[in-house]
C-alpha cells in the first residue's frame, strides 16, 4: 500500500513542481558559487587582491592581538609593529595598552647602543635580522669583505674535500660580480647587491625555501648563467626596500619559485611594512589562490546539472498536468454520454 501511494505521489504534477523549485534553488546556489569562484580566479595575477581576499576570511581583532603578543614575547618588535600597522589599515581596533607595549619595545630595540651592536654583528657574521644588521652585512659585501670571506671559506672546504654549500659559493661569486658593476654604474645595481646579501643570509640561516633553492641552484653555481639569480636578488631587494629585512627573509622562506618573489615584491610595493604580517599569517596563500580553475568548473557543472533537472521537472509537470486534464475531459465526456443514455 505504501509503495503504491508513493508511486501515485511521484507521478502527481505537484511532485514535479516541487522538484522544479528545488532544482531552481540549487541552480541559483551553484551559479552564485561559480560567480564567486570566477571573481577569485580573476584576482590570480594580482597578489594584492589575493591577500586582501584571504585576510577578509582570517584576520580579526583576536588574531591581531594574539600575533602581536606572540611577537613581543619572542622579542620580535618588527613583526609586532607590522601586525599593528595591518590592523590599523584594515580598521581593526587593538587594545591601546598593547599598542603602547609595541611602541616601548621598538624604542628600546632602536637605541643607539643596540643599533651599533647589530650593525657590527651583521658585518662580522653576514646574518642580518633587521635594518641595522643588514646595513652591516651589506657594508661588508659592498666592500667585498663579506663575499671574499664566504667564498674563501666555502672554496677551502670544497678543495679539502669537506662538506660545502654550493649556494653560498655561487652567491659569493655572483656578489663579487655585482659589486663590480655597482661601482662602475655609480650605484645603479645597489638594490640587486642588497637583495643578493639577503638571499645569501637566508641560505646561511636556513630561511631559504628548499623548493626555491632547488629551482635556482643552477644559477647559484654557474655565475655566467646567473640571470635568474640576479632577478631573484632584484626582487628580494625590492621587498627589503619596501617592507624591511625580516619581511624579505620571511618571503624567501615561503617562496617556492622565483616568480613567487616577483609577486611578493609587488605585494610589498602596495603593503609596505604590513607585508611581513601578511606573509606570517597567510604564508604562500598571500600570493597564490586556494581556488583553482577546477573549482570554477565544478561549480558550473553542478549549476548545469541543476538547470537540466529544473527543465526536466518543468517538462514532467506540464506533461502530467496535460495528461490529467485529458483524462478529466474524457471522464467528463463519458459521464455526459452515460447520463444521456440513462435519461
Amino acid at each position: 500500500m505504501t509503495k503504491a501511494r508513493f508511486t501515485r505521489f511521484a507521478g502527481h504534477p505537484a511532485a514535479a513542481i516541487a522538484a522544479a523549485i528545488l532544482f531552481a534553488a540549487a541552480a541559483v546556489i551553484f551559479a552564485r558559487g561559480g560567480i564567486g569562484a570566477g571573481r577569485v580566479l580573476a584576482a590570480a595575477d594580482d597578489p594584492v587582491r589575493v591577500s586582501d581576499q584571504a585576510l577578509d576570511r582570517v584576520f580579526n581583532r583576536d588574531v591581531a592581538e594574539r600575533e602581536i603578543r606572540m611577537a613581543l614575547a619572542q622579542g620580535d618588535t618588527d613583526l609586532a609593529q607590522s601586525f599593528l600597522d595591518l590592523a590599523a589599515d584594515r580598521g581593526v581596533a587593538i587594545d591601546p595598552a598593547l599598542g603602547d607595549g609595541v611602541k616601548q619595545a621598538s624604542e628600546k630595540a632602536n637605541s643607539p647602543s643596540g643599533t651599533a651592536g647589530r650593525f657590527v654583528k651583521g658585518l662580522w657574521t653576514g646574518e642580518p635580522s633587521d635594518l641595522a644588521s643588514l646595513a652591516g652585512t651589506a657594508f661588508g659585501d659592498l666592500f667585498v669583505f663579506g663575499d671574499i670571506r664566504d667564498g674563501a671559506r666555502e672554496g677551502m672546504r670544497y678543495l679539502t674535500g669537506q662538506k660545502y654549500d654550493p649556494w653560498i659559493l655561487g652567491l659569493a661569486g655572483a656578489g663579487l660580480a655585482i659589486t663590480a658593476v655597482t661601482y662602475t654604474s655609480l650605484g645603479l645595481t645597489a638594490p640587486e647587491r642588497v637583495g643578493l646579501s639577503v638571499v645569501k643570509a637566508a641560505r646561511r640561516t636556513g630561511k631559504l625555501n628548499p623548493a626555491l633553492a632547488v629551482r635556482a641552484a643552477r644559477d647559484a653555481v654557474k655565475v655566467e648563467e646567473a640571470g635568474g639569480l640576479i632577478q631573484l636578488a632584484e626582487n628580494t631587494g625590492r621587498v627589503e626596500a619596501k617592507a624591511g629585512t625580516q619581511a624579505a627573509l620571511d618571503s624567501l622562506a615561503v617562496a617556492e619559485e622565483p616568480a613567487d618573489m616577483s609577486r611578493l615584491a609587488r605585494l610589498s610595493a602596495a603593503k609596505g611594512g604590513k607585508t611581513r604580517a601578511i606573509v606570517k599569517l597567510l604564508g604562500r596563500g598571500a600570493i597564490i589562490l586556494a581556488a583553482t580553475t577546477l573549482d570554477l568548473a565544478l561549480w558550473l557543472l553542478w549549476a548545469a546539472v541543476a538547470l537540466f533537472g529544473f527543465a526536466a521537472s518543468c517538462k514532467a509537470a506540464v506533461e502530467r498536468m496535460t495528461l490529467r486534464y485529458v483524462r478529466w475531459r474524457r471522464a467528463r465526456a463519458a459521464y455526459a454520454a452515460l447520463a444521456s443514455c440513462t435519461g
